[in-house]
């Protein structure tokens, strides 16, 4: 019976393990991404229809660009879809395909060896963008297409038209609430300091593992900060609010303009900031996404009004903190444990916590307070198996 057994489990392994690893998309998400590739595609071929390319070649809308267009759309994210990936990757593969080509090889043969060389090119340019493999092939299969256009074909439509889609792709995240290109490590300060780690350590992590392709930098920071978060809430132990929180502040009154918190926010390079009167009590936070938000849906309404970021009320003045700061937020007491703090942090969709004595705003909860505090902990005591 043990062998039997044996072999049935071992089957299983086989045929899950050609099963899906990906995790489910939402039915939402893979609307807006098919919705993005198909008017990303449309308008790509009305641009290189109404271009100089010569659309009797048959062409002018070759197929790379619909998987570029999958990756631009649906994985916006990859470090496979970035601007530089996608236009130096198509176009340099685009080049190799047609010097094949040029070569006089039998079909066979140029296809596999210009696929081979395009991807080192791309390599060599640190712009692997899938999709170029089938650009060189594209060329290395049609001999006819490249005597005629040459290596005009790199230029037009392939360069052309991957600028087009990454430009479309850029808007597109845009209106859709995405972020397309996907921020630097960087332009993410907060993303290392929070895991106690440099851009070169995560670089070389990636690099260790093969997954250099896979993911960016600062997503592999955000994801780590992640992790420990929610590993955090198994070690948290009897520290309170009080004792992790930031009591030095940087607060705004409730009389202050949009205008007022788009500067503050690019000069602290904060993600929210909180709501306060004079005398300490609080009334709610502005977090910058949603200020970000307004500005871009109202800006428009007083046309050169929207350089300097502000957003008017019907009577003509200027909208202050406390017509757009968020007030049904998760909220903590000094004496808190911070075990309760972790669910607030990671479901609620916000990145701090303030804390209140009574009605006064004594400190905030970010989560780099919270991984800073279980992190010192962890090291004054540590776990023991």
């Amino acid at each position: 019976m043990t062998a039997p057994a044996s072999t049935f489990s071992g089957l299983r392994r086989v045929l899950r393990s050609l099963g899906p690893v990906a995790a489910a998309t939402q039915p939402r998400e893979a609307l807006r991404a098919g919705l993005g590739a198909t008017v990303g595609v449309g308008i790509l071929a009305v641009v290189l229809w109404s271009s100089s390319v010569d659309v009797h070649t048959g062409l002018f809308l070759i197929a790379p660009f619909g998987a570029s267009a999958i990756l631009l759309f649906g994985a916006p994210n990859s470090p496979l879809a970035q601007p530089w990936s996608a236009v130096v990757g198509n176009t340099v593969s685009a080049l190799v395909g047609v010097a094949v080509s040029s070569i006089g090889l039998p079909v066979q043969v140029a296809a596999p060896v210009a696929v081979g060389a395009a991807f080192l090119a791309m390599v060599a340019c640190r712009a692997v963008h899938p999709p170029g493999g089938a650009v060189a092939m594209s060329a290395a299969l049609s001999p006819g297409m490249v005597r005629e256009l040459g290596f005009r074909f790199a230029l037009e439509p392939v360069a052309v038209g991957t600028i087009a889609l990454v430009v479309l792709a850029v808007v597109y995240a845009r209106l859709t609430g995405r972020r397309y290109p996907y921020r630097r490590f960087e332009d993410t300060p907060s993303a290392g300091s929070r895991i106690g780690l440099d851009e070169g350590e995560l670089v070389d992590i990636l690099d260790r593992y093969g997954q250099s392709l896979n993911l960016g930098v600062a997503d592999l920071a955000r994801l780590v900060g992640a992790a420990e978060l929610q590993a955090a809430g198994h070690r948290a132990g009897p520290l309170v609010a009080g004792d992790i929180m930031s009591e030095d502040l940087v607060t705004v009154g409730p009389g202050s303009t949009v205008g007022d918190l788009a500067r503050m926010f690019d000069t602290h390079r904060f993600t929210s900031l909180p709501v306060v009167t004079d005398d300490g009590r609080f009334l709610g936070v502005v977090f910058q996404i949603h200020l970000v938000s307004r500005l871009r849906d109202g800006g428009a309404r007083r046309g050169s009004d929207r350089v300097f970021g502000r957003l008017f009320r019907r009577d003509g003045s200027s909208l202050t903190a406390v017509d757009v700061m968020a007030t049904t937020l998760p909220i903590a007491a000094p004496d808190a444990p911070v075990a309760a703090l972790l669910p607030m942090l990671a479901d609620s969709g916000c990145d701090a916590v303030p804390v209140l004595d009574g009605d006064v705003l004594v400190g905030i909860v970010t989560q780099t307070d919270l991984i800073a505090a279980l992190a010192r902990q962890a090291v004054a005591d540590p776990l023991v198996d």
